[in-house]
């Protein structure tokens, strides 16, 4: 389950997609059950990356959030993925190391205040 795999199905995706947009084609349904299946099966195995990296709280984090800013979860756990592939990341993250990577990503909020004469 190394990033290999991972880079190899998005590599097929990409030039799937790629040569679809050039002939102008929509894709057929067969070619479609493909790309969904391609798109499980690296959904999975980024499922299982996860599993090996988080522990159960940092995990359980990661899916609340989800509900609120997916985006945001679909950045930490790309970047997360790409630290424990390169080799980068010794350990499971915990909960509060997770909290702290996500208040670093996390946008500063400006305050503001009115003040009236």
């Amino acid at each position: 389950m190394g990033g290999d795999e991972l880079e190899e199905i998005r590599r097929r995706k990409m030039e799937m997609l790629r040569q679809q947009q050039q002939q102008g084609q929509m894709p057929d349904p067969q070619a479609a059950a493909q790309q969904e299946q391609a798109r499980a099966e690296m959904e999975a195995k980024k499922q299982a990356i996860m599993r090996s990296i988080l522990t159960p709280e940092a995990r359980e984090r990661m899916n609340t959030l989800r509900m609120t800013k997916p985006e945001m979860v679909e950045n930490v756990e790309a970047q997360l993925v790409g630290l424990a592939q390169s080799g980068r990341l010794q350990g499971k993250l915990d909960d509060a190391k997770l909290r702290n990577l996500l208040m670093q990503i996390q946008p500063k909020k400006r305050e503001m205040s009115i003040t009236r004469k």
